[in-house]
């Protein structure tokens, strides 16, 4: 870049920071802030339809969107607001909590007979259901694009290969954070990769051959009384790459004839949990996003604080809560680890059943009932 051109970006960074600091010491806050409260926010949600679900997701300009609640357009300056101007206070115990990331795990998995679930890290999972292996979102990287990890990997990629002999991806969203291409391209290119729609091409030039694209409610026959099907979030995507909302955004229903599992991907709280629920009912282990909350007037859309996520395991009708995708990144304003002892706190505060939520340390292999 010129230093002509270096001085005008400068410049328009200067001019815009000035008018956010403005806006700040003026009390000109967001629409969105100024409105937002947990209960308008539940109301809206009340307010959506079932039917919305089952409606067309795609507009004309080729961006996918969810048809019970468009995404809030969210402009530059909101996320300078958000953060500049945050002032969200966290105890000691908050700030340093995290999880326990256990030793030796590729030892221990080596030794690990029948099935069980393996968490490598923030929303990276390893299942194995009937000798067969499942990895969803593998992100083995230091950084998601900026944010650095602050636990590693319980697993190396070249752990996965050496003791994983065919393994099948889930791919829920293409965030930094979910789809990392530097991991794809490690793992086996004959790997058999499960994406929503629009994500087949560009997770074929990962390094991968065999890449099956899918749309919300699709579902496929794998054999053996195994199903897999694509199901409905709330969330949104985007890569340098990819446009904003070019490809689509899911979770998946794992059906076996012996376990269901449930991956919850990225998501808002909505209706699509009860309808998913009544639907496929006896789900036994839900995988439960609990991640970049706060703030709610910026976060509410696209992530669940947990009381929403405990309340959509319920509408689930699961019999297990497996929290996903906290301790490794620092993404909303509270610290990596505090959506464990949030939850933590919640279960005691609110005297549900102990024993049905699983909060994993990094490295621990969960035998499944």
């Amino acid at each position: 870049m010129r230093s002509r051109d270096k001085g005008c970006f400068q410049c328009g960074v200067l001019m815009i920071a000035g008018l956010l600091v403005g806006m700040i010491l003026s009390g000109c806050t967001p629409k969105e802030k100024q409105t937002f409260s947990e209960e308008s926010w539940e109301d809206q949600v009340a307010q959506t339809r079932v039917s919305g679900l089952y409606e067309p997701h795609v507009a004309e300009d080729g961006r996918f969107f969810a048809p019970w609640m468009p995404m809030p357009d969210k402009s530059f300056l909101d996320v300078l607001w958000w953060k500049l101007s945050s002032k969200t206070q966290y105890s000691d115990e908050e700030q340093t909590f995290l999880p326990a990331v256990l030793p030796d795990t590729a030892e221990r998995l080596a030794r690990t007979k029948g099935d069980f679930i393996l968490w490598v890290g923030h929303n990276t999972f390893l299942v194995r259901v009937n000798d067969t292996y499942w990895l969803t979102d593998p992100m083995f990287s230091k950084r998601a694009l900026v944010p650095a990890r602050v636990t590693p990997p319980a697993l190396t990629v070249e752990d996965v290969n050496r003791l994983v002999p065919k393994v099948n991806i889930l791919i829920s969203h293409n965030h930094y954070d979910h789809l990392d291409r530097a991991t794809m391209k490690q793992l086996p290119a004959d790997a058999r990769v499960f994406v929503p729609l629009g994500l087949k091409r560009p997770v074929e030039k990962m390094n991968k051959t065999d890449v099956r694209e899918m749309d919300w409610w699709d579902e496929k026959d794998l054999g053996a009384g195994v199903r897999l099907i694509c199901l409905p979030v709330q969330h949104w995507s985007q890569r340098i790459t990819q446009g904003r909302n070019k490809t689509l955004w899911a979770s998946w229903l794992l059906i076996t004839p012996d376990v269901t599992l449930y991956f919850g991907g990225d998501t808002g709280y909505f209706k699509g949990f009860e309808e998913i629920g009544r639907r496929f009912p006896d789900i036994d282990y839900a995988f439960m996003a609990t991640t970049a909350y706060h703030p709610r007037w910026f976060m509410a859309y696209n992530h669940m604080n947990i009381p929403e996520a405990v309340r959509g395991f319920e509408e689930l009708g699961a019999k297990y809560f497996i929290p996903t995708q906290w301790g490794t990144f620092h993404l909303g304003d509270e610290p990596a680890g505090y959506p464990g002892l949030d939850l933590a706190r919640y279960i005691a505060e609110n005297q549900v059943d102990a024993s049905r939520f699983k909060i994993m340390d990094i490295g621990q292999i969960l035998a499944m009932d």
